[in-house]
């Protein structure tokens, strides 16, 4: 018995102690899924592209009445029916546009405008006015999309313009009678405002403006100040000979070209919108940058209104500080490439590639923002 327990004692012995196995390595976390845009169904596409048809539809027939009522032709209220016409398409539009109740204010804007044209109350009138030139300026701004290159830049502006001058031909044909320094200081506060506050919802509120985007708003803000102060400073503060100066150039100017640009559309409106576009295809404070493109649209849909300056001039000036503000448009856009891109946005090449690389995505023109 001894020598077997001494034989087996060494086998035992020898026995390799089993290792407890080495963990094993977590497995990665598995990567989120990430859910593809939702496409609207067929059948809501077609009703929305009905309804766009629809709406640009019923615009054309207001806009056509307008325009009759300059021509002149047909009954003596056709420019008031149309005007109203314009108005109600364009609450609409601007409702549908951010998200709102288009059929509610649709139907409201209806029933004020009938209730303008039967009572013929000059302070319905001068309101209703009001209302239809800031609704026309904001939807301006808010119908256009990221551009992705200058040329497209250019396209948006050249939209906003022509809804504005739309929007300019509604509010001319309601007629309103208030003074037109107010009525032009009343509704540019207004379509201020009233983007800023669209824009608020658009741009993520405050947290979306950043350092870039604060600096846009302050920089724009006293721009729009000077712009509309610039005029009472130079004759209050400035040298005789300046005023005497500026007023030959402008007088000049007049002479050769036919009319002088329109300073708050060339210097801040124009290039603030065609600079907002090419940026909200990059980034989200394009918009802060857009919302005072109405310092554009809004002279545009005034225009009509100015009983001192004759409408070929006041349109000339509008035309000449548009393609003055494209010009500065440009440069901005090449100046924040510039500051932004660094050396990879230099020659065609890069351009080309930074082009690629803007593809922030944003709903189609008929699409609502929000």
């Amino acid at each position: 018995m001894a020598s077997r327990d001494r034989e087996t004692a060494p086998r035992q012995a020898s026995r390799p102690v089993p290792v407890a196995a080495a963990p094993a390595p977590p497995e990665p976390p598995a990567e989120p899924m990430v859910q593809p845009a939702v496409e609207p169904e067929p059948e809501s596409r077609w009703r929305l592209r009905a309804l766009a048809a629809l709406w640009l539809l019923l615009t054309a027939a207001g806009l056509a009445a307008l325009v009759a009522g300059i021509v002149p032709w047909g009954p003596e209220r056709l420019p008031e029916v149309g005007a109203v016409v314009v108005a109600t398409t364009y609450v609409w539009a601007l409702a549908a546009r951010t998200g709102g109740r288009p059929v509610v204010f649709g139907a409201l804007t209806l029933a004020v405008g009938i209730a303008v044209l039967v009572s013929d109350h000059e302070v319905l009138r001068n309101g209703a006015a009001v209302m239809t030139c800031a609704v026309s300026a904001i939807l301006a701004v808010v119908a256009t999309v990221p551009a992705v290159t200058a040329r497209v830049a250019v396209r948006e502006v050249l939209v906003a313009v022509l809804v504005a001058a739309g929007g300019g031909l509604a509010t001319a044909g309601l007629e309103p009678t208030t003074a037109f320094l107010r009525f032009e200081y009343v509704t540019l506060a207004m379509a201020l405002v009233g983007c800023l506050v669209v824009v608020y919802r658009l741009g993520a509120g405050l947290h979306g403006l950043g350092r870039r985007g604060l600096f846009i708003v302050v920089f724009g803000g006293v721009v729009l100040a000077l712009t509309l102060a610039y005029g009472e400073l130079l004759r209050r503060y400035g040298a005789a000979s300046l005023v005497q100066g500026v007023d030959e150039g402008i007088v000049w100017l007049r002479e050769r070209a036919g009319a002088s640009p329109r300073p708050i559309v060339a210097v801040l409106g124009v290039p603030a919108l065609f600079w907002g576009v090419h940026m909200r295809a990059r980034r989200r404070q394009g918009w802060w940058v857009c919302a005072f493109g109405v310092a554009a649209t809004t002279p545009i849909a005034q225009v009509l209104v100015d009983p001192d300056v004759p409408w070929p001039e006041a349109e000339l000036a509008l035309a000449y500080g548009v393609v003055v503000g494209l010009v500065l448009g440009f440069v901005l856009i090449r100046a924040d490439l510039a500051f932004t891109g660094g050396r990879s946005t230099r020659g065609r090449r890069g351009r080309r590639a930074e082009e690629a690389a803007a593809l922030r995505p944003e709903p189609s023109r008929i699409d609502p923002l929000l």
